[in-house]
């Protein structure tokens, strides 16, 4: 390191104790301001430049010493420290380089992918989760990563939706803020923390058509009122850095977007962390015609607030010149500067800038596929029992279809590191010690999920006729969900569901098992499935997870983040939508009971489809358990409260079977009447409730009548006075039903 620079370093540490305590940190801001002092335009030019790691080595170390990159990202974790020691000992000001890289769910050792984690319910887990993944991260040099993914998504055509929080905002920004405080730990610059990025700002959920990359038409109330809030939230939570997204927006691109990125992100919420486009989504502001040259992109990015570009290198380019006529100014490089040498200061770059040496390994540590695994078993959601489950371990199986034994695909999209030698899929988990006394015979049927040849189905009716009971796996390869992998038809692909009705045709008990990337239209393999477990793509440990709740040595837990429609044509369909002005009724008529020549208004002029009705095939919040829960004695502290009050809501859950269980209750509320219209049910909590059988617990839930504020038609946020109801339940569309009324 040179060594006015680690004078400077040094005397700030001493100040701060080594523990930078964010805005407003004297030593912090006097450090950052010495060295943006020291900087060339050059050199703060190339702060805002990020390379990947794809030309040869000698022209990226000539970069670095040149100042002219500020970052890395996709670099051999084995390359870190020496290209990290061409940054510090010899460029000319040793400014280290932030290394980014896509650590979404889990490093080596991988989670649930974030739709999985999401029906988990549990911040402390998914806490647990990230905090696993920065510590193996870190270990290898690696100090930044593009997560979490807050974008809310309503459609499961968009392949994307496997890699957000599903549906609803309240959720997203709880497990949003939950993934924040894991990967950057207690402080930024400890050895088990790394820079997370709250991603992608904002609206890109809302894809057109699910088609992934496309333009979104979202209303500022909308936004305001749901798309920003868990981006708000990790914010809050202390986000060190921000991605823009690679949508337009009623027109304007969002990298270019300065009213998102100044006027809310800067003004409004008072981010000092630094943005970072997407993937050369600034240069593709020609392809919008929204930038007439690569020149022109440089200028409408850096004024609108984006302080690093990722990849594209337009501002390396052309910000020189730009800045000399003058239409950018000196001030916007330097606020961009700030905010990224900030982060690099809060990660302790300045200080240690290599990786650190550990005595041993975390990566694959017993601890962390235990993680892993209960990470696994809590996003498991159980859809459909009809008693086949629990399965009792003297019964022999029939281990069938393409996903029991599909060790890449099982952990999912943006899984770089994870190695699938490493996965115990289904069958793995049935020749491990834990499963030897269980009898079983595996045929896949299928060789992958989209295959179709279905001459094996034979001999898998074989197979499964010698066993108690089958198990079907049945999905989705990593590769068709995830960024740019959009679907159309989200049926079960390839003979899949022809694989299910032949090993029904057995007679045998059949428990389907799903491991996919998205929410699939399942209802006609219902038919032909005893029991359904739903698994979002379930990463290391699945396949142990899987086997622990099957033999009912867990219970599963796992609750749905984004509604399962019955047939695609539904899209879009979610829980917190609009009442409308002519909602349809519990009972509607369809398509094949319409009598013929039946007169144009016999059908109750209402909102809903003919052929598949009103309702979706299961609801937000939707699980089962091998325990059931009755709800009871629903109590509220009032039902007249004041803006500035909170309110307590208590309710009783019993559970009502021979086993033990864990219950997610959600609380609901709905504003009757306001100045915009409001949702029919929107979440305000849920709690984890581990309650033994036969036994019955107090649920309380604390809810500020802050809470219930929204932006109005005058774009302020506030609680309007009114009537509103509120429900304790299991899921969106049951549960315990009260109200209350919010006075002047």
């Amino acid at each position: 390191m040179k060594k006015g620079l680690f004078a400077i370093c040094a005397a700030a540490l001493l100040v701060t104790g080594c523990k930078p305590t964010g805005n407003g940190n004297s030593a912090e801001e006097r450090f950052v301001e010495d060295l943006l002092g020291q900087m060339t335009l050059e050199e703060k030019i190339g702060q805002m430049n990020q390379l990947c790691f794809d030309q040869p080595m000698d022209s990226i170390k000539a970069l670095i010493r040149a100042g002219k990159i500020g970052s890395m990202l996709n670099i051999d974790p084995k390359l870190i420290d020496e290209i990290q020691r061409t940054a510090v000992e010899e460029s000319r000001l040793g400014i280290p380089l932030i290394i980014g890289r896509d650590i979404i769910h889990g490093y080596k050792t991988v989670l649930p992918i974030p739709l999985g984690l999401a029906a988990s319910f549990d911040p402390q887990l998914v806490e647990a989760g990230t905090h696993m993944a920065a510590t193996e991260a870190r270990e290898e040099g690696i100090t930044w990563t593009f997560t979490p993914m807050l974008d809310i998504s309503r459609d499961a055509r968009w392949g994307r939706i496997a890699e957000s929080l599903g549906e609803d905002p309240y959720l997203a920004g709880e497990l949003g803020a939950a993934m924040v405080r894991g990967f950057q730990g207690k402080q930024l610059s400890d050895s088990d923390a790394i820079a997370a990025c709250v991603k992608h700002f904002v609206g890109y959920g809302a894809a057109e058509g699910g088609r992934d990359y496309n333009s979104t038409y979202i209303p500022e109330n909308l936004l305001r009122n749901v798309y920003l809030v868990p981006f708000q939230k990790a914010i809050e939570a202390g986000a060190a850095t921000l991605m823009t997204s690679f949508n337009d927006n009623d027109g304007i691109p969002a990298s270019g977007n300065d009213y998102l990125l100044r006027t809310i992100l800067r003004d409004e919420w008072k981010f000092d962390g630094f943005v970072v486009s997407d993937w050369c989504s600034m240069s593709e502001m020609l392809s919008h015609g929204f930038a007439t040259d690569r020149k022109d992109v440089a200028r409408i990015s850096a004024n609108a607030g984006v302080d690093m570009e990722m990849v594209s290198k337009t501002y390396i380019d052309y910000l020189p010149e730009l800045v000399a006529e003058k239409k950018v100014s000196m001030e916007v490089i330097d606020n961009a500067v700030r905010n990224i040498l900030r982060i690099k200061y809060r990660l302790g770059l300045f200080e240690n800038p290599y990786t650190q040496e550990v005595a041993t390994s975390s990566i694959y540590s017993d601890e962390h596929l235990k993680t892993a695994r209960q990470a696994a078993v809590e996003s498991a959601i159980l859809l459909k029992n009809d008693g086949v489950l629990p399965l009792k371990e003297g019964q022999t199986v029939a281990l069938i279809g393409p996903m029991a034994d599909a060790p890449h695909d099982q952990l999912g999209t943006w899984s770089f590191d994870g190695d699938k030698n490493r996965t115990v899929t289904p069958l793995k988990a049935l020749q491990s010690d834990e499963y030897k006394q269980v009898k079983y015979y595996y045929e896949p049927g299928l060789a992958y999920s989209r295959d179709t040849d279905t001459r094996n189905f034979e001999k898998v009716k074989s197979v499964v006729r010698q066993a108690d009971v089958a198990i079907v796996c049945v999905g989705e390869e990593a590769i068709l969900s995830g960024e740019a992998h959009s679907l159309s038809n989200i049926n079960l692909i390839g003979a899949q569901s022809e694989l299910l009705k032949a090993v029904k045709s057995t007679n045998k008990p059949v428990v389907m098992v799903v491991i996919a990337g998205r929410p699939l239209t399942i209802e006609r393999d219902l038919p032909y499935a005893d029991a359904v477990l739903y698994n979002f793509h379930p990463g290391t440990m699945g396949g142990l997870a899987i086997m622990d709740l099957l033999f009912g040595r867990e219970n599963p837990s796992g609750k749905l983040p984004a509604t399962f429609v019955r047939e695609v044509g539904q899209i879009p369909m979610y829980y917190n939508h609009n009442n409308t002005g002519r909602p349809a009724p519990d009972q509607v008529i369809s398509l094949n009971d319409i009598p013929l020549e039946a007169p144009q208004t016999s059908l109750g002029n209402t909102s809903f489809y003919l052929d598949s009705g009103r309702d979706p095939l299961f609801v937000f919040g939707y699980g089962l358990s091998y325990s059931t829960f009755a709800y009871d004695n629903l109590h509220l502290s009032s039902d007249e409260v004041h803006a500035t009050d909170t309110l307590t809501v208590t309710a009783t859950i019993k559970n009502t079977s021979a086993t033990d269980g864990t219950e997610v209750a959600q609380l609901y509320v709905r504003d009757l009447v306001g100045s915009i219209d409001r949702p029919v049910k929107e979440l305000k909590g849920f709690q984890r409730l581990f309650i033994k059988a036969g036994d019955s617990q107090t649920v309380t839930f604390k809810l500020p009548v802050s809470e219930l504020a929204f932006y109005g038609r005058d774009m302020k946020k506030k609680v309007e006075a009114g009537a509103f109801d509120l429900w304790i339940g299991p899921n969106s569309a049951e549960g315990l039903k009260g109200s209350f009324t919010v006075t002047e």
